[in-house]
Order: C-alpha cells, then structure tokens, then sequence
C-alpha cells in the first residue's frame, strides 16, 4: 500500500520543499493550503514524480475544515502514514503595537492550526497504532526574540501541547511518533509576505539555511522517529543559551532586534488573513547567503550530549576560577 504524507501550508517554502521530498521519496502527499492557483501548480509539480497527488484548499484555522481534508486525503488517496504540521504566520512588529486581533489570529494560524492537523491524523492513526506526526517549530519557540511575540508564543505554545500529548501516547501504549523540528533562519517566501509594522522589510538573520534541508530534517523525524530535531547549528546554540544562560541568552536575543531589520519600507497587511497572490516557490530572497549543506541537523540525543558538554565545562570552568580565589588564602594562612 502506498505511504500517505499530509502537509499544510504545503505550496510555498519549507511545505512545498518537503511536498517535493516526499513524493521524490515515492510518498503520495497532499498539500493543504489556502491560494488555489498555488496548490494548482503546487500539484502540477509533484504529479511529475508519478505517484498521487491531492491538493486542498483550507484554512488550518478552520478545525473543521481540516478535519474534512483529513478524511478526504484518507478516501482519495488512502490512510495517512505521516502528517506534517508546518503552516504558520506571523506579525513583524513591537509587541505593544500589536493588536489582540492578531495575536488572536496568529495563534490560530500557527499554534492551534498544528493541534487541529494533530487531533485530525491522530484520529486515524491510533486505531491503526501507526503513524507519524511532525510539528514544524522554530529556535524562537525555545528561545524567543522581540518583533514577534505572538509567533514565539505561539511556538512555544506547540511544545508544551506536543510533550503533554506524547506522555499520554506513552501511558496508553500508542505507537504513533510525535517530533517537534526546531528551525533556524531559514530562506522561504515567508519573509516578503509576513504582515510587518516597522518601517522596514523583514531581513533574515544569519546564518540562514536552505529549505530543502528543513525538508531532509522532516523527512528522517518520519522515517526514524525521534523526539526533537535540531535543524542549523544556529538553533542548537540558541536552546543551549537559554538553558545554560538564558539571562544571558535575552540580552544576545535584544540584539535580534536591528538584524530582524532591511531597508525601510511601508507597513503591509501581508498575509494574515488573506494569501498574498502570486508565484512564490521554495526560495526566498537570501539565496546568495543560504547555507545548504545537507548533514546540519541535530536529533534531540546529540543536543543534550552538546549542552550537557558545555555545561561540564562551564562548571570545571567555575570550580578553577574558584580555586584560584581561594588559593591565595591558603597561601597567607601558611605564611
């Protein structure tokens, strides 16, 4: 029987490139996403690899419209072996000058949206007991940054639902995975089309990586299931700041400020509630500073060996500079 990938917000960046990576796997994928002519030529792509293709436009806010997608996915093309949850938006903009409109909105489109797809594979993976669910997060869901509050939250938000979750698959013996995969900066159309209100373009920060590589990440958390994947080194240094330092890690994060910042530009609605028509494919503008190599992934068991390292050498670090007060004391009580 042919394995079934579901992805939301499936025809532009990080979707669309993980879209084509499993159909180039031999997957049928259906995408879910909300601009018809996008999910048009979304489909027309991936049919060229020769497996089934499904494309539905709906709202991942929608509770019940992602349900109806679920179970026309699993009539049409059959039941779902993995479910990615990737859409998401965001407001570029101090947090105080946001509206409780958007905070609303971005934490539908972005935190709810993945308990929604979650509760909808979910359904039909436990029976099964078989399945594979992937929330697609962000380094500023473990360590947060200022101009985006509402999507930090709602990042954060995700963990929280995805580990509470996972202790009730493990007390009832489900054998449906559940991984959370932690993003750097990465180059996807998002960037030009995200709702902002600073005077200025919204600018990737270095390093930024290439989406196909988010796409290797999400594809290996399916086929060899982990609890956490850390994709860019960048993204494992921010979660060990913030445990290790995390005083620390907020005034680095405060700096985050000015590098969120390109040339000035108008506000723009961007796309929060509407999606911004027009081709955009998998690519952003920051091509010439993408890093794409493909082996930059961390599982969750290599960051902790990572952070318990640091911290080890932290506390020797600590012990000596300790010793060393203490020695001249010593010294003096001998003399």
């Amino acid at each position: 029987m042919a394995r079934v990938a579901v992805v939301t917000g499936g025809t532009a960046g990080i979707g669309l490139a993980t879209a084509h990576r499993f159909a180039a796997g031999g997957w049928s994928v259906a995408v879910i996403a909300r601009d018809p002519a996008r999910l048009r030529a979304a489909e027309a792509a991936l049919a060229a690899y020769g497996r089934p293709v499904l494309a539905i436009s709906a709202d991942v806010a929608d509770a019940e419209a992602v349900e109806a997608a679920a179970e026309r996915v699993e009539t049409e093309l059959g039941p779902i072996r993995a479910w990615v949850n990737n859409a998401m938006s965001t407001v570029v903009s101090p947090a105080d000058r946001i509206t409780p409109e958007e905070y609303r909105r971005v934490t539908e489109t972005t935190y709810l949206s993945q308990v929604y797809g979650t509760l909808a594979a979910l359904r039909r993976m436990k029976p099964r007991n078989r399945g594979a669910i992937i929330q697609v997060s962000s380094g500023l869901g473990i360590r947060a940054a200022p101009l985006q509050a509402p999507y930090c939250a709602a990042k954060f938000a995700v963990s929280g639902f995805t580990d509470a979750l996972r202790c009730e698959l493990i007390h009832d013996s489900v054998d449906v995975s559940l991984s959370v995969v932690y993003l750097p900066a990465v180059n996807t159309p998002q960037f030009n089309w995200a709702r902002s209100r600073t005077g200025h373009r919204q600018n990737a920060p270095d390093p930024v990586f290439d989406p196909r590589l988010c796409a290797e990440a999400i594809l290996y958390a399916v086929e060899n299931p982990r609890r956490e994947v850390w994709v860019g080194h960048s993204s494992v240094l921010m979660n060990a700041a913030q445990i290790l330092a995390p005083g620390l890690a907020d005034r680095k994060a405060a700096s985050m400020w000015d590098a969120q910042l390109g040339a000035e530009a108008p506000d723009k609605a961007g796309n929060l509630h509407e999606p911004v028509p027009g081709e955009v494919g998998i690519d952003g503008r920051f091509s010439e500073r993408t890093k794409a190599t493909r082996t930059a992934f961390w599982t969750s068991r290599e960051r902790d060996f990572l952070v318990m390292g640091v911290a080890g050498l932290a506390l020797v670090g600590l012990a000596g500079a300790a010793a060393l007060a203490r020695a001249p004391r010593r010294l003096m009580r001998r003399l």
